[in-house]
């Protein structure tokens, strides 16, 4: 065997720190819809009516990603924390001094929902890699949630 083809046998399938299997070099890495497809393989999605029972009895934690402009135009989720994508992270990670005071346990359900359940899974996988085992996404995401129509109030300006 080459140097070549055993660094690449060493290599497949590894996750380079991300939890998500990634292509050896020198393979066609995945496409978007392949890595949303390993991505979502790795969890239990939730459809809307099981994250609005979740929320309601404090089974979980709802947490909107969309960003500022969507919200302002479709209304917000009673009760669900508003958290820009770019800081999850960084707000969720239960051992982080930036933390929500919410974000007290890796064991906390965070369900996070962006516009259409699309983002969502991408943020996630990245809290499961924080050791938020069971962060999962919302199916459809936010349009889901009202085409089912549970609760939405307006944005306040």
């Amino acid at each position: 065997m080459s140097g070549t083809s055993e660094r690449s046998a060493a290599t497949a399938g590894v996750t380079r720190g991300t939890g998500v299997p990634v292509s050896a070099p020198g393979e066609q890495p995945p496409g978007i819809d392949e890595l949303l497809d390993r991505v979502r393989a790795g969890y239990q999605r939730i459809e809307a009516l099981q994250a609005h029972e979740a929320a309601r009895s404090g089974e979980a934690l709802l947490v909107d990603i969309r960003y500022a402009a969507l919200r302002e135009r479709d209304g917000l989720i009673p009760g669900a924390v508003v958290v820009e994508r770019n800081e999850l992270e960084w707000r969720l990670d239960p051992q982080g001094s930036h933390r929500l005071p919410e974000a007290t346990r890796h064991d906390l359900r965070v369900v996070v929902i962006c516009n259409e359940g699309y983002a969502s899974s991408l943020a996630a996988a990245s809290l499961h890699q924080l050791g938020l085992h069971r962060a999962t996404d919302l199916v459809g995401g936010f349009q889901a949630w009202r085409a089912q129509g549970l609760p939405v109030e307006p944005a306040t300006a």
